[in-house]
């Protein structure tokens, strides 16, 4: 492998690169030396980790074997795509069943329906979503449910297509919704949002909320082949939880994007810990036994979610998928199901984040094999 030197992005995180044949254009004859040829549509983190891996080389052209597309690229390009027999591509065609809120939910409930007609006890077993509704579609059957819980219960409401926290927000009052419900001036139908129980006994360290993004990397759903990553990290509210207000962002949200707007906000500060450190504070408080039955609960939620959508999603051998699962544990530390997402956050916020961004990404590829599987047939036609 050539020789790498170190370079800073404007936020400081020190990334490797190929100083040699990546910076110029390579000839066909080098490319087939390089013998896995990629694409990539994003600058961040995983474009690092193609640059950088040995014996892969970029191309412009369409004679890529592995292509990091936008979700852009599989709504106006994936239909009209000739796969040759070695390309694969990052995301299966109508993943949004999985990832889109308002396709999760319908999709968890008609799997739980179909458990409890089978038996199964639904209330212990098949638990991991809170009681959701997709409005407008479900509003009345959100006012009924409403009604039967205490006044002072508080709510969320997400955008079912949303990212980064954007258009969330908490209420305790129906006016709250019903005001949102309403036509705007130009007669349009309000946006699709999800509305749910607000999981109001979240586990605190040092006084704050999080949840836990993980990592799961499904190769086929069927059969099912899915691997989850033992890194991924916890993600803190940027102000100590009270459920005082329900309008104080910094309080209820998680999210980096949210917490970057505070006037204090320092992404060296500590709002992110390593997976294999919280569960390591959990053992100290709680004891392995706990945290095993933790572990093997959240295990749980990953397959039956996945479970639920494996009919359903187009089974590609083109395709595979990297899911940002985010997870929010109660105080008894039972693992809730927050959202799914198809394109999780590849842009890391310090160093650290980075390190481990790059370690998942390249560890995914390795699971992938690419290099076995292709390197042998071209092999093979020399």
């Amino acid at each position: 492998m050539s020789s790498a030197k170190e370079r800073r992005t404007s936020n400081q995180i020190t990334i490797p690169t190929i100083t040699t044949s990546q910076s110029t254009p390579q000839t066909p004859r080098e490319q087939k030396k390089k013998k896995i040829l990629f694409k990539c549509a994003l600058t961040n983190t995983i474009s690092d980790v193609l640059t950088n891996r040995e014996g892969w080389a970029q191309t412009q052209g369409d004679d890529w074997q592995f292509f990091w597309v936008t979700r852009e690229w599989m709504t106006t390009c994936y239909d009209k795509h000739k796969f040759t027999e070695k390309q694969l591509i990052c995301h299966f065609r109508n993943d949004f069943e999985l990832t889109r809120k308002d396709f999760l939910i319908k999709n968890y409930k008609k799997a739980r329906k179909a458990k409890e007609k089978s038996g199964v006890d639904v209330a212990t077993e098949f638990n991991f979503i809170p009681s959701s509704y997709v409005l407008p579609a479900e509003y009345h059957l959100f006012v009924e449910e409403f009604r039967k819980y205490p006044t002072d219960t508080i709510w969320i409401m997400k955008p079912v297509a949303g990212a980064q926290g954007k258009g969330i927000f908490l209420f305790r009052k129906l006016k709250h919704v019903q005001e949102w419900k309403k036509k705007d001036s130009s007669g349009s139908e309000a946006l699709p949002y999800v509305v749910q129980s607000y999981i109001h006994n979240p586990y605190l360290v040092g006084g704050k909320k999080f949840d836990v993004r993980i990592y799961v990397l499904v190769t086929s759903f069927r059969p099912m082949n899915a691997w989850v990553h033992r890194e991924g990290f916890a993600r803190f509210s940027h102000s100590r939880y009270s459920t005082e207000s329900v309008d104080d962002a910094f309080v209820h949200l998680t999210n980096v994007a949210v917490a970057k707007t505070a006037a204090d906000y320092d992404p060296e500060r500590g709002l992110k810990w390593s997976l294999p450190k919280l569960f390591r504070f959990f053992k100290s408080m709680h004891g392995q036994s706990k945290v095993s039955k933790t572990m093997n609960d959240l295990a749980k939620v990953i397959i039956e979610s996945l479970k639920s959508v494996q009919n359903l999603i187009i089974q590609d051998t083109h395709c595979f998928e990297l899911y940002g699962y985010d997870i929010l544990f109660d105080e008894n530390l039972k693992p809730w199901l927050l959202e799914v997402n198809a394109s999780p956050s590849l842009t890391a916020s310090s160093q650290e984040d980075f390190e481990l961004k790059y370690r998942v990404l390249n560890h995914m590829i390795d699971v992938l094999d690419i290099e076995k599987k292709w390197v042998a047939r071209y092999r093979s036609q020399l």
